[in-house]
C-alpha cells in the first residue's frame, strides 16, 4: 500500500540528573563534593533513504523517543549519553510541525539527515556548586527536559517525468507499456488512487523515473476529490506528459480538458503549468481520434511543446514520445529539485521563551530557560552598560518577580548557568 502522509509524535531524550555525593575513604569522613554530571539525552534525527518509497511503516508506529541520559554518579563519574533515535523516511519527505504546519525539514537527497530535536543537557553534579564559603553543597542540577513535537510527514515523489491528465485517459496503460511498473488498470474512473512509479530503460540516453499521477479533476487545486493529495506529487517533476483521450470516448472536449488541467496546475502552484511538457494524444487506434489530434496539434504544437499521436493499447507512437522526453531531460541538471516556498519552522522566540526558577536550598536559587541562556551568551555583565541590561532583562521578563514569589531574601545566592551572584534589590 502506498501511504504518502502520516502523523507521528517525536521526543528527544531528557538529560540525566547531576549527582549529590561526597568523597568518602578510610580515615576521610568529610571529603569534598564529588557528584558527577548527568549524561546528555539522545537526539531525534531523520534520514532520507532511497530504499523506502512509502510512509506505510508510520501507520503502525507513531511514537518515537530518544533515550535519556543516565544520571551522574559518585567520584565525579559522568552519566552515559542517551542513544540517538534515527528515523528513516523516503527521499522527498517533508517534515512539518503539526500545530503551525511550518516546515522543519525537507529531505530531497539520499542520505540527507536533519536533527529535529537535540537531547536535553545533563545536569551538573554538586561538585560544581562548591565555593570557599559553601564547601558541602547538598544539591545538584536536574537534567534538561527535551522537546517533543507532533509532526506531519508528507511524501512528495521526486520523479523525472510525470504522467498527468483526467481520469481514464490511459496514463496507467502507458506507464505499464514503457516501464517495469505493473499498475492496476481497468476501464473506470479513479482506478489509480495513489501514484505508481516505473523506470524507463532509455535507448536515448540515461534511464529515467516516470510517475503515473492519479487523475486530476476540475477543482483539484481547491482540494476537490483528492486533488491536493494528487497535486502534491507533481511539484518535483521535471517534465510532464499530458495524456489526453483523443477519441473523446466520454463525450468531453479534449482541448477543454487540457485547459482545465493546466488551470488546476497553475492555481495550485504558480508556474507549474509552464513546466516542460509533451502532449500525448492517446487512443489513436480509434478512428474518431484523428480529427481531435489535428485540432490539438494545431493549437498547442510549438518549439517548446510537442504533440504526439499514441496508442497505449497497441504500443504505437510511444518511442517517438519518449525520445522527445529524453531530450527535454538532458536540459536539466541531473540532481535538480524544484525550489518550493516554505514557511520554515522557527524555534521558540527568545522574547517569549519560558524560564524556570528552582530553589535548591534555603538560600540558593537557580534560574534556567532558553531565552535566559541566549541572553547570557551575548551580554557582558562586567561592563556597566552590560550589567544594566542584565538587570533590566531580569526585571522585564518577570524573573525578579518569580524569585520573590519563591521567597528569596537579600543576600541569597542566585545561579544563572555559569554566573552566581548575591541577590539585592
Amino acid at each position: 500500500m502506498f501511504v504518502d502522509r502520516a502523523k507521528i509524535h517525536i521526543k528527544g531524550g531528557n538529560g540525566g540528573n547531576g549527582a549529590v555525593s561526597f568523597y568518602r575513604a578510610k580515615y576521610i569522613t568529610h571529603g569534598g563534593p564529588d557528584g558527577g554530571d548527568g549524561g546528555k539525552g539522545g537526539d531525534v534525527i531523520f534520514v532520507a533513504d532511497e530504499d523506502m518509497n512509502t510512509l506505510m511503516d508510520f501507520r503502525y508506529k507513531r511514537l518515537f523517543k530518544a533515550a535519556p541520559g543516565q544520571d551522574g554518579g559518585k567520584r565525579n563519574c559522568t552519566g552515559a549519553d542517551g542513544d540517538d533515535i534515527i528515523i528513516k523516511v523516503p527521499v522527498g519527505t517533508v517534515i512539518r510541525e503539526a500545530n503551525s504546519n511550518k516546515v522543519m525539514a525537507d529531505l530531497t537527497v539520499n542520505g540527507q539527515s536533519k536533527t529535529i530535536i537535540k537531547g536535553g543537557k545533563g545536569g551538573k553534579g554538586n561538585q560544581h556548586f562548591a565555593t570557599p564559603t559553601r564547601q558541602a553543597p547538598r544539591y545538584a542540577e536536574r537534567g534538561r527536559i527535551s522537546k517533543e513535537y507532533d509532526v506531519i510527514l508528507e511524501l512528495k515523489l521526486i520523479a523525472d517525468v510525470g504522467l498527468i491528465g483526467f481520469p481514464n485517459v490511459g496514463k496507467s496503460t502507458i506507464l505499464s507499456m514503457v516501464t517495469n511498473a505493473n499498475p492496476k488498470i481497468a476501464n473506470y474512473h479513479f482506478t489509480t488512487l495513489s501514484p505508481n512509479l516505473g523506470v524507463v530503460r532509455s535507448r536515448w540516453g540515461e534511464d529515467f523515473v516516470m510517475a503515473d499521477i492519479p487523475g486530476l479533476i476540475e477543482g483539484a487545486s481547491q482540494g476537490v476529490g483528492l486533488g491536493h493529495e494528487f497535486l502534491r506529487h507533481v511539484e518535483r517533476t521535471k517534465v510532464f506528459i499530458h495524456v489526453v483521450d483523443g477519441a473523446a470516448i466520454e463525450g468531453t472536449d479534449p482541448i477543454d480538458n487540457i485547459e482545465k488541467i493546466n488551470d488546476e496546475l497553475e492555481k495550485y502552484k504558480e508556474g507549474l503549468s509552464k513546466r516542460p511538457t509533451v502532449i500525448a494524444v492517446n487512443k489513436m487506434d480509434i478512428p474518431e481520434a484523428r480529427e481531435n489530434y489535428d485540432k490539438i496539434k494545431a493549437k498547442y504544437e510549438s518549439d517548446t511543446v510537442k504533440v504526439f499521436p499514441v496508442s497505449a493499447a497497441t504500443n504505437t507512437g510511444l518511442d517517438d514520445m519518449l525520445s522527445a522526453v529524453a531530450r527535454l531531460l538532458k536540459e536539466y541538471p541531473e540532481d535538480i529539485v524544484f525550489e518550493e516556498d516554505y514557511d520554515e519552522y522557527d524555534e521558540i522566540v527568545e522574547e517569549s521563551a519560558p524560564f524556570t526558577v528552582e530553589q535548591y536550598s534555603e538560600h540558593y536559587f537557580v534560574v534556567e530557560g532558553t531565552g535566559v541562556e541566549k541572553m547570557m551568551g551575548y551580554t557582558n555583565i562586567d561592563t556597566e552598560k552590560g550589567f544594566a541590561f542584565f538587570q533590566k532583562y531580569l526585571r522585564e521578563k518577570g524573573i525578579i518577580a518569580a524569585l520573590e514569589e519563591k521567597g528569596i531574601q537579600e543576600g541569597d545566592t542566585v545561579k544563572i548557568y555559569d554566573l552566581e551572584f548575591e541577590f539585592y534589590h
